[in-house]
């Protein structure tokens, strides 16, 4: 152990001498006063070398215009990518046209080939696409498109293996949470989304402001029932019960909930009560209660099944904007405008943490606002929040560049994440130039003084106003998407949560990629005590003090060297405390491994050996079982 320690002191003292040496000769290259660089012969000679155009090619493209081009040098293939959505392939030099095909109808923004030459990539920004083409057998490796539009909605499926996005483009998209790839879209509905939920038997319900509230087969990939009112309405939130038999969605106008039967489709009752347009709905996770939050200021609690009128109302200062239930339905969290967080005791009906997350969920300052962000009012506000799946942490997101989680008990900020760090979104920087702010004009920013723009491809002329002079029209304008986020979600693991933002979505997960993790760690348990219980052929010993270690190496030595006929022994004798570590080995270790026929006896006897202890906790190992999917 000293002696490690010593070589860890010598190598930080050498990248410290390292680290010292490199910013000496940064700080002397830079001062322009003392050093001159002098150029080399090889910098002469290009200099002094001309360049006369040797060949010249037309494409005879028509009307479509040359958007992006990639050459392979290789294989003397050239990609030309044009406005129209279509790309040419071409050998080079005689340009001998090899394949054309159309991948968009909108303008491909990026072009590119792989090191050999067989796939080509494209990107259409305007569209979100992304296809990646293999020109030889002519197929799909990869075609993804994201929503056309900000995201509103997110939802996590019931095992957390899915998740589920609505936008303001009207399409709802199915992701696999491990993959990132969407594998289903939906069309149906010809609004904005502004809810999801997922039902307990592979379904999914979106609410629209279509006036639709819609019921989606995962299984089948369509949509089996459509719930509608009498009266046209514009729905604002949609939420089930536990066992998926009752769907709510809240109104914009009139204020009202409507509440349908689950297998008939029959509008079943309309609750009414609250006094502004209904913001949000949860329902709780133990009992038949309903909580909606709306613009009037109040939550209200009703009991659905027992055609009561709301139990409980709970008073804010404030527009309500986000519910939330604890797991164990003993709490429930508003987010109201003025950027607090309410949580309340339902059984006592009272305020037992409130939490002010105004100054942190604080963004940036916006290109029109005339004052800096922390004078400013708007967007201090919550308009999401989640409760993580213990209970002990609540989640908020809003129309800022953070998304803050909180500890509830002591209504502490445990860490806020910057969403986003690009400056084509409105909202992301703190201090903003004033000079660029004019008293009449507004923000300058947002003025096409250009006497030309480039909208998808083809030059456009600005015109001018009768009497106005310079170039440009200074009253056309082009606005910055604002930052922010609109829902956010935990996954039901409590091992990854995802945010819906105007870039898209976003997953987080825990960092469990630690290479040193040991558990109860003493003297003797050592790397060498490994070994040596190895060397006796005591395996049980020798795997349990491997993974007590913690190292990768050590416990794939020991892994590999247990003989086939001492699995089943060593996993039936293994405690339950190390299954977690043994799932999260296997996961890593399929990754790169020959050795199939290894890892599937290893998982047939632990299958069998521990079927209850896997069933009793398979919420806790959820990320570990995915990982061997």
């Amino acid at each position: 152990q000293e002696e490690k320690e010593a070589a860890e002191v010598e190598v930080e003292a050498d990248e410290r001498q390292a680290e010292e040496q490199r910013t000496a000769t940064f700080l002397t290259a830079i001062n322009a006063d003392r050093v001159r660089l002098e150029p080399t012969e090889a910098d002469e000679a290009f200099l002094r070398s001309t360049w006369e155009l040797s060949r010249k090619e037309f494409l005879m493209l028509g009307a479509d215009k040359v958007s992006r081009t990639s050459y392979h040098r290789a294989s003397g293939l050239l990609v030309v990518a044009l406005t129209s959505g279509v790309f040419r392939l071409y050998r080079m030099p005689e340009l001998q046209m090899v394949h054309e095909l159309s991948v968009s109808n909108s303008r491909i923004t990026a072009a590119a080939l792989n090191n050999t030459g067989e796939w080509l990539a494209f990107g259409v920004a305007r569209q979100g696409q992304l296809v990646v083409w293999e020109w030889r057998s002519e197929t799909h490796v990869i075609k993804q498109q994201g929503h056309f539009h900000s995201m509103n909605a997110v939802a996590y499926s019931r095992d957390g293996q899915v998740v589920a996005t609505g936008a303001d483009d009207g399409k709802i998209k199915i992701w696999n949470a491990t993959t990132g790839f969407c594998f289903v879209t939906f069309t149906e509905h010809t609004a904005p989304i502004t809810g999801l939920a997922f039902l307990p038997r592979n379904a999914l319900v979106s609410s629209s402001l279509d006036g639709t509230v819609r019921c989606y087969d995962l299984l089948r990939y369509r949509c089996f029932r459509t719930l509608t009112t009498p009266l046209p309405r514009q729905f604002t939130c949609v939420a089930t019960d536990p066992s998926g038999e009752i769907i709510c969605a809240g109104c914009r106008d009139p204020f009202e909930i409507c509440v349908w039967n689950t297998q008939t489709g029959n509008l079943v009752d309309v609750l009414a009560g609250h006094e502004g347009p209904i913001a949000c709905l949860a329902f709780s996770p133990t009992a038949p209660v309903l909580a909606s939050g709306s613009w009037d200021k109040t939550v209200r609690t009703w009991d659905i099944f027992e055609h009561k009128s709301q139990t409980q109302v709970f008073r804010h200062s404030s527009d309500v904007l986000a519910l939330a239930y604890r797991p164990d339905g003993a709490e429930l969290c508003a987010a109201t405008l003025s950027g607090h967080l309410s949580c309340w005791n339902i059984k006592l009906g009272t305020v037992v943490h409130d939490i002010e997350g105004a100054w942190d969920i604080e963004g940036g300052r916006r290109s029109t606002d005339r004052t800096t962000a922390a004078n400013s009012a708007a967007n201090k506000h919550f308009e999401s929040v989640c409760y993580t799946p213990d209970g002990t942490c609540v989640i908020g997101c809003g129309n800022s560049k953070y998304v803050c989680i909180y500890e509830v008990e002591h209504t502490m900020l445990v860490k806020r994440y910057q969403i986003s760090h690009n400056r084509a979104l409105d909202g992301v920087l703190d201090f903003l130039n004033s000079r660029n702010m004019d008293a009449e004009a507004g923000a300058l920013d947002q003025l096409n003084v250009g006497e030309e723009s480039d909208v998808e491809g083809k030059v456009l002329e600005a015109e001018k106003l009768p009497g106005a002079r310079g170039a440009g029209d200074l009253s056309s304008r082009h606005y910055k998407p604002l930052i922010g986020a609109r829902a956010v979600c935990f996954a039901p693991t409590g091992q990854a949560w995802a945010a819906a933002t105007v870039e898209g979505l976003l997953l987080y997960t825990l960092d469990e990629s630690l290479t040193f993790d040991p558990l109860e760690l003493e003297l003797s348990i050592t790397s060498e005590a490994a070994l040596e219980a190895l060397a006796r052929k005591e395996w049980g010993r020798a795997l349990l003090i491997a993974l007590r270690v913690g190292e990768l190496p050590l416990i794939t030595r020991v892994f590999e060297s247990i003989p086939f006929g001492a699995h089943q022994t060593v996993i039936t004798n293994l405690p339950q405390t190390y299954l977690k570590r043994v799932l999260r080995f296997l996961g890593a270790y399929a990754v790169h491994t020959p050795h199939l026929e290894l890892l599937a006896s290893w998982m047939v006897n632990l299958l069998t050996a521990h079927a209850a202890a896997f069933a009793s906790h398979s919420a806790q190992m959820m990320a570990e079982f995915r990982s061997l999917h």
